[in-house]
């Protein structure tokens, strides 16, 4: 029989493939949710610290040894994995954008237990406001601390605490040019106080209709910056105040100086601040005043060393340095020794001149940590 040709193959034609298209609008990794005009980034790190020493230092930790219960100092480590969102969009009434953070932790705690297991923390939900223009909404750092600036680039800048941070808010923020700024800010504060000296302060969520107000003013030039802010606490029905100058000698060294200045509350003398606030969100460190200063030193591209010295009325007194150095780019070591004298505290509390929540018992505490973290 004769040869037969074979039947005709049909090839379907390729769908178009719709590729995510690269946003440079809003700077480095920004693309184009496929379907919308809006440009999304997703990035943040994963930490890795290992710290030791006293617990006064927020460095080191207490445990019970698992063989006779006897209490030992031990290591304090901590993981976290952050993730981080942005996206932006333009509109009418200007720039649209969010941004998001989301902190999970695995580690030990900065504490005594009769024994000192690692475990998940609690979830954070770090960041997450809209912002249109000037004018900002939801849960962000409270502008007591974003708007004049945090207390230096070393990790443990709290040792002399300068502020309430996470709060939900209502924030408009002006730029009016020529280097001139400002912001007002509606706030909530935060639930439960923050804790540090080993015991809890300042509890800020609002008790009323009336919020905590925060209002600042700042004047930015090449050569550095001066700033200043003011927040009243409608719970204590305090006034507190921090003015800061930022100077960059040259392309290597820049620093600042902060002072901060608050009236005190009718309980800040008393036996019960000791154990349960009474400071306020926006004055939790000790007596009317405070300062800060530090500055960076950029060795090169690479390396740089960072320093901070804070103190109070009350007499405390913390000491922080570090270096950190870019192995890779976005894999950064730090290591930092911190030094914290623990002031009136201890000296007002009735059960020991050296007790406190954590059972950091010295007035001069020491303790170092190493941090590894991966930015992406």
């Amino acid at each position: 029989s004769g040869a037969r040709a074979a039947d005709a193959v049909t090839v379907a034609e390729p769908e178009p493939a719709e590729y995510v298209k690269i946003c440079d609008v809003y700077g480095a990794g920004y693309f184009y949710i496929p379907g919308t005009e809006t440009c999304l980034r997703i990035g943040g790190y994963v930490r890795y610290d290992a710290a030791g020493g006293d617990i006064g230092s927020f460095d080191g930790a207490r445990s019970g040894d698992v063989k006779d219960g006897k209490d030992q100092g031990t290591w304090l480590k901590n993981t976290r994995f952050t993730l981080k969102t942005w996206t932006g969009q333009e509109t009418e009434l200007g720039t649209l954008k969010t941004y998001t953070e989301m902190r999970m932790n695995f580690g030990n705690h900065n504490a005594d237990y009769a024994i000192n297991s690692a475990e998940n923390k609690s979830f954070d939900l770090h960041f997450a406001y809209i912002q249109l223009g000037g004018l900002r909404v939801g849960l962000d750092e409270s502008a007591f601390d974003t708007f004049v600036g945090y207390a230096g680039n070393v990790i443990n800048d709290t040792l002399v605490p300068y502020g309430g941070f996470q709060t939900n808010k209502i924030q408009y923020y002006f730029d009016a040019g020529n280097g001139f700024s400002a912001v007002v800010s509606l706030e909530e504060g935060s639930g439960g106080g923050n804790q540090t000296f080993g015991h809890y302060y300042g509890v800020g969520t609002i008790d009323s209709y009336v919020p905590h107000i925060v209002g600042g003013v700042k004047w930015t030039q090449g050569w550095g910056a001066i700033t200043g802010v003011v927040a009243y606490d409608s719970n204590y029905e305090s006034v507190s105040g921090k003015v800061r100058l930022d100077v960059n000698v040259n392309d290597a060294i820049s620093l600042f100086i902060m002072g901060g200045f608050g009236s005190k509350s009718h309980l800040e003398d008393s036996t019960y601040v000791d154990f349960a606030g009474g400071r306020g969100f926006y004055k939790p460190w000790g007596g009317s005043w405070a300062v800060w200063g530090g500055g960076t030193y950029k060795f090169n591209e690479k390396a740089s060393f960072n320093a901070q010295i804070s103190a109070d009325q009350w007499k405390n007194l913390g000491v922080a340095a570090n270096v950190a150095y870019t192995l890779v780019p976005g894999f950064t070591v730090t290591a930092e020794v911190d030094y914290l004298h623990a002031g009136k505290f201890g000296d007002a509390n009735p059960l020991g001149e050296n007790f406190t929540w954590t059972n950091a018992t010295k007035k001069n505490s020491v303790g170092g940590i190493l941090r590894f973290q991966r930015d992406f």
